[in-house]
This record gives structure tokens, C-alpha cells and sequence, in this order.
């Protein structure tokens, strides 16, 4: 007898055993964000699983899971769960982690930056790593910086061109620091998950919000609930991709250094993707029916001037040695 149904069932569970193997030495690790399966963070992040895919051999997969699923909805606490090990991998905004830590705010004070050489400096400078060390004092290990993006205005009232068409418009925000910023305008805040926000457009219990052009206005389709946008770019804000360091510590060197890896070129993608987006925007925006202003040297001036004291106040809960360090950075960009 050639070959016995013994030697038959052997072979089949030496397949089976190395299906099975294979199997149990992947692992998928859950990443969280807050935005739609539509933005520029969404596709950062599921370039990232790509690549690390890829960079693993098939070692290491990400499941993405976008509108802050794993965290209630609460796209602040997406980073203290990633700090305590509840969650794998985060990609969320510096405003969003203020809570946890408000250095952050750093990144988006108040007509800060300039241009994108500016922010560059920051993020991918010493200031970002600064951020960095205070946020591995918190569990997390930041593994690449992207981009939400300068924040522009969208409403329903009234075109915004001075610091008097603010008063009164009750303003959808993102976290503490916006609520002072919009109050020294004499807007009404009221801090909002995004996930609620849509629906508040809609029914008018906001009559605006504030957010990037290409990372979120156009994919999240806000244009679609707002008629007016003020390109007023009043305040940056970065994303990171970060890791539970538990979870990271649980690697070896080579695998750390392909996960890092990963999420740079990931993150390098996304910000690409986001900066293209944005510079088409404004055509973009006006061809959907929106009006669009664009505030002169002077009418920003005046918004600079009418923000200082929320600049001033979060320059001093940040601290004058991170300010420093990213006003000098911002200094030898020019």
C-alpha cells in the first residue's frame, strides 16, 4: 500500500498544525480614532495597518475602529485607555489630549504658526519630541506625528470678518482651550463630541463649528449643514499615532523598529493626503455652494489681537519652556 490512511491523517494534521500556528502568531491589535471611515485619519490609520502588515511579514495587523467606538464615543478618553494599556494604538488629535495632558494645547495656540514649514519645525523637531517624552510619562509612546490641520470657522448666521461677527454664534468646540478662545470673541462655546455634531448642525442647537478643511470639513461633509467658511486658520492642530507602552515594551527591537517604521511612512501618507485636500478645498467648498472668506493681513491681525489673552492664558499652563522651544523652532523656520 503506497500511501495508508494513516500516513493520509498524518500529513492532514501536520497542514492543519501549521495552519493552526500561523494563526495563533498573528496578532491584531485595535486602533482608535474619532473621526468618520471618510477622513484623512481614517486612511492614515488603515495605511499604517497596511504597512505594518506588510513590514511583519504577517505578523502584526491593526483593526481600525473609527467614531471613538472603543471608548463610548468619548474621543478624550481614546488616550488615557491607550496610556492605562485598555487600547492598542490611538490616532487622535494634540486638543483632544489636553485633558490628560495640557502641554499639548501647545501645538494649537492661537495664530501660533504661519505656514506649514512652521509646523513642520515643531512636529517633527524637538518641540514634538518634548511633547513626546511628557506623553510616555503617561503610557504612551508616540510613534509618528500627522495632521488634522488649520482650523477654519463654518456657520450658519452670518459670514465671520472681524472679532464682532463672532458675538453670539453659539460654536460647536473640541476641547478647553477653544472654549476660552471662542469666549475672549464673545462666541457661546459648548464642547461637543464629534460624533454628536453633525446632528446639532442639523438641528440648529449650534450654529457652527470649527475644523481642518482637508482632514475633516470636506470628508465629513459639513458643507452639506453650513453655508458660511471664514478661512481664518486661527489654530494648528497635529495627530499622532501613539502605542500603549505596555503593549510596546512587549516587543523586541526589531519588531519595535518596524512598527516605528510603519507608522512614520503611514503618517508621512496621511499628512500628504490631508495638505492635498486642503489646498483644493476652498474651490471645492464655493462649488458645493458654500461662501468662502478669506480675511485680510489686517482683519487677522485683529482676530490675533482679540485671541491674546487665551493665547497668553495656555502659554502659561504650558509652560515658558515648551513655548520657548516651539516660538524658537518657528523662529528659525522663517
Amino acid at each position: 500500500m503506497s500511501f495508508s490512511k494513516v500516513g493520509r491523517a498524518a500529513v492532514a494534521s501536520m497542514i492543519a498544525g501549521a495552519f493552526m500556528a500561523g494563526a495563533v502568531s498573528a496578532e491584531t491589535l485595535r486602533l482608535s480614532h474619532n473621526t468618520g471611515d471618510s477622513t484623512t485619519w481614517h486612511k492614515g490609520a488603515e495605511k499604517f495597518g497596511e504597512l505594518l502588515a506588510e513590514k511583519t511579514g504577517g505578523d502584526l495587523d491593526v483593526r481600525v475602529f473609527p467614531n471613538a467606538q472603543l471608548s463610548g464615543g468619548d474621543q478624550m478618553r481614546q488616550a488615557e485607555m491607550v496610556g492605562r494599556g485598555a487600547l492598542d494604538l490611538v490616532v487622535t488629535s494634540a486638543i483632544n489630549v489636553t485633558p490628560l495632558v495640557p502641554e499639548m494645547a501647545a501645538f494649537s495656540l492661537p495664530y501660533l504658526y504661519s505656514n506649514y514649514e512652521q509646523v513642520d519645525a515643531t512636529t517633527q523637531g524637538a518641540p514634538g519630541q518634548m511633547l513626546a517624552d511628557i506623553l510616555l510619562d503617561k503610557g504612551i509612546v508616540v510613534l509618528a506625528w500627522g495632521e488634522n490641520g488649520f482650523r477654519e470657522l463654518t456657520n450658519n448666521v452670518r459670514p465671520v470678518k472681524s472679532p464682532e461677527d463672532m458675538k453670539g454664534l453659539n460654536l460647536r468646540v473640541a476641547g478647553p482651550m477653544y472654549i476660552d478662545v471662542m469666549n475672549a470673541l464673545g462666541a457661546n462655546p459648548q464642547q461637543m463630541q464629534w460624533g454628536e455634531t453633525m446632528t446639532a448642525l442639523q438641528q440648529g442647537v449650534v450654529d457652527g463649528q470649527e475644523n481642518p478643511i482637508g482632514a475633516v470639513i470636506i470628508p465629513q461633509q459639513v458643507y452639506e449643514v453650513q453655508k458660511y467658511l471664514t478661512a481664518w486658520h486661527y489654530s494648528y492642530d497635529p495627530v499622532f499615532l501613539g502605542i500603549a507602552k505596555a503593549k510596546w515594551d512587549g516587543y523586541d527591537a526589531d519588531t519595535q523598529a518596524r512598527i516605528a517604521e510603519a507608522a512614520q511612512e503611514a503618517m508621512a501618507y496621511q499628512r500628504e493626503i490631508t495638505r492635498e485636500g486642503t489646498a483644493s478645498g476652498i474651490d471645492f467648498l464655493r462649488e458645493k455652494g458654500m461662501e468662502i472668506y478669506e480675511p485680510s493681513a489686517e482683519e487677522l491681525d485683529a482676530f490675533r489681537a482679540a485671541t491674546k489673552p487665551a493665547f497668553d492664558a495656555w502659554a502659561g499652563k504650558v509652560g515658558p519652556e515648551i513655548v520657548g522651544a516651539f516660538q524658537d523652532a518657528i523662529a528659525a523656520a522663517n
